[in-house]
Order: structure tokens, then C-alpha cells, then sequence
């Protein structure tokens, strides 16, 4: 078994990064090589701009390389609770930026012919217990009146259409919603801004970032310095740099994946026959897929810790456990990949995107980043052209995590409380 992203080990890596010194300056700087800053740098690129990325590891090798390579559309909340809290026309604004970010990928594989093995799929939302299922009726009802009419809603009696499982009681299904292989569409989505000019410096961390004459940013790395008229920082839950405001308002939370041996196409039948992504309602749940190869992909938040070779470990046994539970049809695949990733979490699980002391920023994805990261990249460019109203996020308040100045010291307490809630409801 390989404690390494099956993602990222199954990819050809970026190879386009720059070499030597950084030094000179250029129209933007981009803190972070994940997809919303990747993203970001495309688009700066093709709109004429000089750009430089900087990237503290490898490309792609933090959260856009370790997810579960859903593209899903669909809040990170649920849609009726959100139109409670900021009203039907803001809540269905932001319902279909979700929608638009699928789109915005699918715009993006196509035009720079990204081989990636993207595929519209929809995603089901599965029921743990017959009282979320309940729930996911009424919310069912306010997608259809409000936001989305092409969901469907799946009774308990034909679950085994859709998951072949006996642990499920009823379904949600978004059928906008897509999968790919996120380590070839890190790679090219690399490839694509660097061909377009962009500087992409790989193992560069930003130590510093300071007003330079004429007010522009002089952004410090280990591998030199560069001034820049604006600096967007595409960070995710980095805990490295100068970036305090940010790192007290997102929350970096552990999630693990395992993925199995290939399967047969006989038992992919028997646990998925609609190839579709699946997600449970448990606040400690799965999230799980079919690999272009045939594996099957297996998450969950296993424990509240974050990720490092011990924990991704640790993880692993307790979502194989979890995995021979939902499918005792498979008998016991080989696991040949575990990992784990950090998800840069809000305390409203809602994006936040914009500016603050002249720096631009998107973060706080809250597991939907695969899709939304990629979309805000594209939207805080065009902010940054000049357009504010690209930013569908743009006035949402952001306040401090109370408590929150660093590492999450309160995370195994918030998971006790989950288990507690999903035990009694």
C-alpha cells in the first residue's frame, strides 16, 4: 500500500516550472499552485497580464492533488437553510455559481484539451438514516422551486438502482454534477497557464509580503523577491507565511482516502451501476467514486486529525473497515493507495473571496474545492481586471474563528460532538 495520492502517483508531473532566481516584477503575483491559483494565473495570462505563481511545494501536490476528484455541483450547505439565512435570491445566486463552477471546468478541459477523464456523472446524496432522508425530501422541495429542477429524489425502495448497499434510506441526486482525474487536470491546467506565459516557481514559500516604492507588493521567497502590482493569494489552509488575517478565519481539517485494487466491472456493478459520485449525510461520513481504472475511491473525515503519514495510516484501517461494512458484496480488495489532504474549512462551510489591505484572496472552499477553486480563480481574475461583480462571494461578513490562531487545538472536541450527533440523530 502506498501512502501517496493514487491522483498524483498515476499523473504525469508538471515539468514547465521556472528555473534560477526569482527577481524583476510582473502585473500579478499568485501565492499557492493549486487550482484556484493555477486558474487564476490562466486567466491573468490571457488577458495579457504578466504573471508569476508561487508555489511553497510542488504543483498541485496539496489539496487539488488529494481529494476524491468529485466536480460536484450542489452547496456545501444545504440550499433551504441557506435561503433562511440570506434569502431566495442571494442562496440561489450562490447555488448556481456551484453550477457554473462544474461548467467552468468542463469550459476549461475542453479548451486547452486537458486529457483528464472528465464525465458528467451526477452525484447522489445518500440518507444514513431514515430521518435525513426526511430532510432531504423538504430540501428536495425547495430545489425544485427555487434553484434546481433537474435533481431527483430517490425513495429507500429504489435505492439498489443507484448504491448497492443496505445502509441507505433514500437519495438526492444532482445530476449536474461531474468526476475526473484531478492529477492530470493539475498538470495540465499547469501547462496550459505556462504556456500562455505564466511563471510558475515551484518550491518557493512566501516568508514575506510588503509595500515596495510606488505602491507595489514586494513578495519574498527563499528563491528571491519580486515586486508585483497585485497579489492574489490562492493559499487554501496553508499554516506557512505571513498570512495571519486568514489563517484565524479557516479552519484545516484532516480528510482520508483509500483506494482500492481495480475491480471487475461485475462488482462495480454490483455496488455503483450508475457510476455516480456518492456522498453520505453523516457529519463524520464518506464520500466515495469509481476511478477511470476501475478502483473504487473511499473517503471520509475517519478522524479529526490532520494528515501526516501516522494519521493517513491510522485512517486508512478505519475507512476499510467502513468500506467492507457498506459493500460485504466485494469481499476484501487490496488497498493500494491511502492518503490523507487538509480541507480549508469556513466556520459557514460558504467560499470567501475578495480583498483585504489591497491583497486579493479565494479560500475557504470547504470541500467543494475542486470545482469552486477552479471557478474563483477565473472570477477573482476578472475582479482583478476590473470587474467586481465576477465575485459571487463579494460581501459575505468573514469574522474570526473564536479561539482559532493557529493549528486547530479544538478539532478532537467538534469531532466528539459530530459523533454525538450523528449517534442520536
Amino acid at each position: 500500500m502506498k501512502l501517496t495520492p493514487y491522483w498524483l502517483d498515476s499523473a504525469e508531473r508538471f515539468a514547465g516550472g521556472a528555473e534560477g532566481k526569482l527577481e524583476g516584477e510582473a502585473d500579478a503575483v499568485v501565492v499557492g499552485g493549486g487550482f484556484a491559483g493555477l486558474s487564476a494565473a490562466l486567466a491573468l495570462a490571457q488577458a495579457g497580464a504578466g504573471v508569476v505563481v508561487l508555489e511553497a511545494g510542488r504543483v498541485v501536490g496539496e489539496a487539488s492533488g488529494r481529494n476524491g476528484g468529485h466536480v460536484n455541483n450542489g452547496t456545501s450547505v444545504g440550499f433551504a437553510g441557506l435561503a433562511t439565512r440570506l434569502g431566495t435570491e442571494r442562496a440561489r445566486s450562490i447555488y448556481q455559481a456551484y453550477d457554473a463552477a462544474v461548467d467552468t471546468v468542463e469550459r476549461i478541459v475542453e479548451s486547452e484539451q486537458i486529457t483528464c477523464d472528465f464525465r458528467r456523472c451526477g452525484k447522489i446524496k445518500l440518507a444514513a438514516k431514515p430521518a435525513h432522508f426526511e430532510a432531504m425530501a423538504r430540501e428536495y422541495e425547495a430545489l425544485q422551486r427555487d434553484a434546481d429542477p433537474e435533481t431527483d429524489l430517490i425513495p429507500a425502495s429504489r435505492i439498489r438502482e443507484e448504491i448497492g448497499s443496505d445502509q441507505f434510506h433514500g437519495g438526492l441526486v444532482y445530476r449536474k454534477s461531474a468526476q475526473m482525474h484531478v492529477g492530470r487536470f493539475g498538470a495540465g491546467l499547469a501547462d496550459a497557464a505556462a504556456r500562455r506565459g505564466a511563471r510558475i516557481y515551484e518550491g518557493a514559500p512566501v516568508i514575506a509580503i510588503d509595500r515596495a516604492a510606488g505602491g507595489a507588493w514586494r513578495v519574498a521567497t527563499p528563491r528571491g523577491s519580486i515586486a508585483a502590482r497585485q497579489v492574489l493569494l490562492a493559499t487554501g489552509a496553508s499554516r506557512q507565511g505571513p498570512f495571519f488575517y486568514f489563517r484565524r478565519r479557516v479552519i484545516p481539517i484532516g480528510s482520508f482516502i483509500i483506494a482500492t485494487e481495480p475491480l471487475t466491472a461485475a462488482q462495480v456493478d454490483s455496488i455503483m451501476p450508475t457510476r455516480r459520485n456518492a456522498t453520505t449525510t453523516k457529519h463524520i461520513g464518506n464520500y466515495f467514486r469509481i476511478a477511470p481504472d476501475n478502483r473504487l475511491i473511499f473517503g471520509g473525515r475517519a478522524r479529526f486529525a490532520l494528515s501526516d503519514a501516522r494519521s493517513d495510516a491510522k485512517s486508512g484501517t478505519i475507512l476499510e473497515a467502513t468500506l467492507h461494512a457498506m459493500f460485504p458484496q466485494l469481499g476484501k480488495p487490496r488497498i493500494d493507495y491511502c492518503w490523507g489532504g487538509t480541507i480549508d474549512l469556513t466556520a459557514d462551510r460558504l467560499p470567501r473571496a475578495g480583498e483585504h489591505d489591497g491583497l486579493y484572496f479565494a479560500m475557504g472552499f470547504s470541500g467543494h474545492g475542486v470545482q469552486m477553486s477552479v471557478h474563483m480563480g477565473q472570477c477573482m481574475a476578472a475582479v482583478m481586471g476590473g470587474d467586481a461583480t465576477a465575485n459571487p462571494f463579494r460581501g459575505l461578513p468573514w469574522p474570526a474563528v473564536p479561539g482559532h490562531f493557529g493549528p486547530p487545538w479544538f478539532m478532537p472536541f467538534v469531532g466528539a460532538y459530530y459523533r454525538l450527533q450523528d449517534y442520536f440523530h
